[in-house]
């Protein structure tokens, strides 16, 4: 496995998030290149099974992340739990 050939899919997925944005290309992006720069440097050892597992955990790490610092699209809907008149 080439590390190299993980960032090519990570910059497809960067791009693909230009063309479809919603986060999760770009959560996958930042997982892969970060599989891909572990390969690079030794820092993998395990196989490409456990490497595509260690990568899907990753994309929902950093999706969540990305979700906590940048908040939900305009689009959706807020749902109010609180209301303004209580006291």
């Amino acid at each position: 496995m080439s590390g190299w050939i993980w960032i090519i899919a990570a910059l497809v997925l960067a791009a693909l998030e230009l063309a479809l944005p919603g986060w999760f290309f770009l959560g996958a992006a930042i997982a892969v290149l970060l599989m891909g720069l572990a390969l690079l440097l030794g820092l993998w050892t395990g196989g490409l099974p456990m490497a595509l597992v260690v990568t899907a955990i990753l994309t929902g790490l950093a999706w969540l992340v990305l979700r906590r610092i940048f908040g939900a699209n305009r689009g959706e809907v807020t749902i109010w739990d609180r209301d303004i008149n209580d006291n």
